[in-house]
């Protein structure tokens, strides 16, 4: 039997942000606890093709295998360019 370990998937549409902890095995991959914590179910606007991922602030991939306490986060698309806003925030100074 395969050790199990402690992670928490999250995802902050712009309402609340959502959490679920979950226990898996050692091995899985990112994209398996996602599936898993049932957070897909919970927000359907979440499309793992068009959205990144990450673990703590680092863009992953959906194969990365997990470690435990790993908090798996799922970002949203910007709503505007950062580098863009910054320029126009520039020109009204």
């Amino acid at each position: 039997m395969a050790d199990r370990i402690k992670v928490t998937v999250c995802y902050a549409p712009a309402s609340q942000p959502i959490l679920f902890a979950l226990e898996v095995d050692e091995g899985t991959t990112i994209g398996q606890a996602i599936e898993m914590s049932g957070i897909l179910q919970e927000a359907p606007e979440i499309n793992l093709v068009t959205m990144l991922v990450g673990i703590y602030g680092k863009k992953k991939t959906l194969d990365t295998v997990l470690h435990a306490r790993d908090r798996i986060e799922i970002y949203r698309p910007l709503i505007a360019d950062p580098k863009d806003a910054r320029r126009r925030r520039a020109k009204k100074a």
